[in-house]
């Protein structure tokens, strides 16, 4: 499997304040940039993989409204994680 239990604390670890830290949002937004960048890839290879289309979709959604949630919050938190991430150019 693409993202076992190790690879996700790894994720959160760098992310969040702890590989524990599980709520963040700093913690999901790059969870779910891990997990979007890995269905992009799935998708070039299979275009009419239809169902995992549309869960890219919402996970997409997810993150965008966490990051308008971390927008409202806190600035410096969500321009820190957009350079971290890599989710702007």
């Amino acid at each position: 499997m693409y993202l076992d239990s190790e690879k996700k604390k790894e994720i959160f670890a760098k992310y969040g304040k702890s590989n524990t830290d599980t709520g963040s949002p700093e913690a999901q937004i790059a969870l779910f940039s891990y997990r979007i960048s890995h269905l992009t890839e799935h998708l070039k290879l299979n275009k009419k993989d239809y169902s995992t289309e549309r869960s890219l979709k919402m996970m997409v959604g997810k993150r965008r409204r966490l990051l308008d949630y971390l927008i409202k919050i806190d600035i410096e938190r969500y321009r820190s994680i957009i350079k971290e991430v890599g989710i702007r150019k």
